[in-house]
């Protein structure tokens, strides 16, 4: 029997407030990790392959599955932490179900 898909959250973070974004950075992995996330990319180098590559940072984080990423980023105790990454940067976020394990 295969494993359910698990469910990512990808963002693309474009900081123009280092010093306020610094916040969100030291309280959103504790929601992460209350929610079962795991990072799978924080922010590493990127390289353009096709198309015009992003300019910010790009964030995925793995859920056990997509119903779980999705209660992540609609939760009460994410909703202040988004608001600092709101406020500080400009960003894109989207939640995808992973393929059957």
């Amino acid at each position: 029997m295969a494993d359910a898909p698990k469910g990512y959250v990808v963002a693309e973070v474009d900081v123009h407030d280092a010093e306020g974004f610094a916040a969100y950075r030291a309280a959103v992995p504790a929601v992460i990790a209350q929610y079962g996330g795991r990072y799978m990319a924080r922010g590493g180098a990127i390289t353009g392959v096709e198309g015009e590559a992003p300019t910010g940072r790009i964030v995925i984080v793995e859920f056990p599955s997509k119903a779980q990423a999705e209660a992540f980023v609609h939760s009460a105790e994410y909703a202040p932490v988004a608001a600092i990454r709101q406020r500080t940067s400009s960003s894109r976020l989207f939640v995808v179900e992973g393929v059957e394990g």
